[in-house]
C-alpha cells in the first residue's frame, strides 16, 4: 500500500504542475480494494480543483498588478509616456507608475529583488511607500532616501529594491534619482547619448545610504528610455546577452516615432533576440518623449499667415453689373 500511495503522490504532483487531468494508475490490477481506489480518485480530483482555483487566483493577482501600474500609455502636455512589463512568472517584481504630482509629471520604475510570488506580494506595499515619499519631498534624492530609511526600518525584512524616480516640471527640467537600476538612456537627435546615472545604491541595504539628484532639460524631440536589467540581461539560445549596446542601437532606430511605437519596437527587438529562449528575469521598459516643436522662424511665419488669413478687409467693392446683368470685365 505504501508503494501505491507513493505512486499516487507522484501522479498528484504531475497533475498539479501541469494543470491537466491525469489518469490514475491501475490500482485494481494490483489487488487494491475498490473503496481505496475511489478514495484516491476523489483526492486527485480535489487536488485538480484546488490547482484550478490557485491558477485563477494568480491570474486575478496579475491583473491587479497591471492596474496598479496603469496607465500603460499617457499623454500629458508636450509629453508622451508608454510602459510595459513582461513578467517571467505570473507575478512581476518589476513595476512602474506615471502620474501627476501637483503641476509636475512623475515617473517611477522599480525592480524588486526576486521573482514571482515573493516579489509580487511586496509590490503594492513598496509602491505605497514611494508614492507617499514623492508627495512629501520635492527633491527626488530626498524622496528616495526616505523610502530607503522606511525599508531599512521595516521589521518584516522587505526585499532589496532598485528604483528610478524622476519629476518633469513646467519648464521641461527633469530632476531624477537612480538607485541601482541600469542608467536610463536620453537620446537627443544626432547629439551624443546621455545616461542618467546620478543617484545612489539599491534601497533596503544600508539605512544611512546617500543619494543625489541629477538634472537635465528635455528639448523638443528628446526621448528617455528607462528599463530594468531583465532587458539587457535577456539571453538567446547561444547564451549571449542582449546588452546595452544593442538597446542603444534599437533606441536610435526609433528616435523619430511616438512613445508607444518606440516602446514596442524596443521590446520586439529584445524578444526577437531571445527567439525561443525562456526569459529568466522580468522585462520592463518605459519611454518618455517630448513632442517635437516648430522652429521659431517657421512658427512666426505660420502665425503671420494665420493672422492674414483671418484678417477682415475694411471694405470690399461690390462688382458693377453690365446692362446684360453680368459683371463688368476690367480687361
Amino acid at each position: 500500500m505504501l508503494a501505491w500511495a507513493q505512486q499516487f503522490m507522484d501522479v498528484s504532483r504531475e497533475a498539479t504542475s501541469e494543470g491537466a487531468a491525469v489518469a490514475l494508475p491501475n490500482f485494481a490490477s494490483r489487488g487494491t480494494e475498490p473503496d481505496e481506489v475511489q478514495f484516491l480518485r476523489e483526492q486527485l480530483n480535489a487536488l485538480q480543483r484546488d490547482h484550478q482555483k490557485l491558477q485563477q487566483a494568480i491570474f486575478e493577482a496579475a491583473q491587479i498588478q497591471r492596474r496598479l501600474c496603469a496607465p500603460r500609455e499617457l499623454s500629458s502636455g508636450e509629453y508622451e509616456v508608454a510602459g510595459e512589463i513582461f513578467p517571467v512568472r505570473h507575478l512581476s517584481g518589476d513595476f512602474f507608475k506615471v502620474a501627476k504630482i501637483g503641476a509636475e509629471l512623475g515617473v517611477i520604475l522599480g525592480d524588486i529583488a526576486g521573482k514571482g510570488f515573493t516579489a509580487g506580494i511586496w509590490q503594492a506595499h513598496l509602491m505605497g511607500l514611494i508614492q507617499r515619499a514623492v508627495k512629501r519631498h520635492s527633491g527626488p534624492a530626498d524622496a528616495v532616501a526616505e523610502v530607503n530609511r522606511e525599508l531599512c526600518s521595516d521589521e518584516n525584512e522587505p526585499p532589496i529594491m532598485a528604483l528610478f524616480f524622476a519629476r518633469i516640471d513646467r519648464k521641461n527640467n527633469l530632476e531624477y534619482c537612480n538607485a541601482g537600476l541600469p542608467a536610463p538612456l536620453l537620446l537627443r537627435g544626432n547629439q551624443p547619448l546621455e545616461r542618467l546615472d546620478y543617484g545612489g545604491p539599491m534601497l533596503g541595504a544600508t539605512k544611512d545610504a546617500k543619494f543625489e539628484t541629477g538634472k537635465v532639460t528635455l528639448n523638443p524631440g528628446d526621448m528617455l528610455v528607462a528599463y530594468s536589467d531583465g532587458v539587457t540581461e535577456c539571453r538567446n539560445a547561444a547564451d549571449d546577452e542582449f546588452e546595452v549596446e544593442r538597446l542603444i542601437a534599437a533606441a536610435r532606430a526609433v528616435n523619430n516615432v511616438n512613445a508607444s511605437k518606440a516602446l514596442f519596437s524596443l521590446l520586439g527587438r529584445v524578444l526577437d533576440f531571445a527567439e525561443s529562449s525562456s526569459a529568466t528575469d522580468d522585462l520592463t521598459a518605459l519611454v518618455v518623449r517630448r513632442r517635437g516643436g516648430i522652429a521659431p522662424a517657421q512658427n512666426r511665419a505660420r502665425k503671420r499667415d494665420l493672422s492674414a488669413s483671418h484678417r477682415r478687409p475694411t471694405s470690399v467693392p461690390r462688382p458693377k453689373n453690365s446692362a446684360g446683368g453680368g459683371p463688368v470685365s476690367n480687361s
